[in-house]
């Protein structure tokens, strides 16, 4: 009587290798998607605070800031960005109001914030 060797045959350790790459190219897939997510969530946190260095910068103008609209240019912790601010009048002639949007130097089109703010002005007409 021949004794049987046990053990796996070909098939089953091709079959299981097949089952670990594809675990292994899904766990690769959400790495480099979580990694992505991380960027754009640093670089639409930076344009944010662009935006409200804005505001707050035009809060502090004097005279204050006049109606129309401009682009700047703005660095924030080494990430350049372009801004496009509109200043128009409110209902209320003590007030602006200002309308900032925030991209990257390379896609001009792609907003990464907008922001609304209102100014009053410091001479108080």
């Amino acid at each position: 009587m021949m004794r049987r060797m046990r053990g796996f045959t070909l098939v089953e350790i091709l079959v299981a290798l097949a089952i670990i790459a594809v675990a292994l190219g899904a766990g690769m897939r959400a790495l480099a998607q979580a990694t992505d997510s991380a960027g754009a969530l640093k670089q639409h946190t930076l344009a944010l605070w662009v935006a409200q260095n804005r505001v707050a910068a035009a809060s502090l103008e004097s005279p204050w800031p006049a109606l129309g609209q401009r682009d700047a240019d703005a660095t924030e912790a080494g990430v350049a960005f372009r801004v496009h601010e509109t200043v128009s009048a409110t209902p209320n002639p003590s007030f602006r109001k200002i309308d900032v949007l925030v991209a990257a130097p390379d896609a001009p089109d792609y907003v990464l914030a907008r922001l609304t703010g209102f100014v009053g002005n410091p001479a108080g007409s």
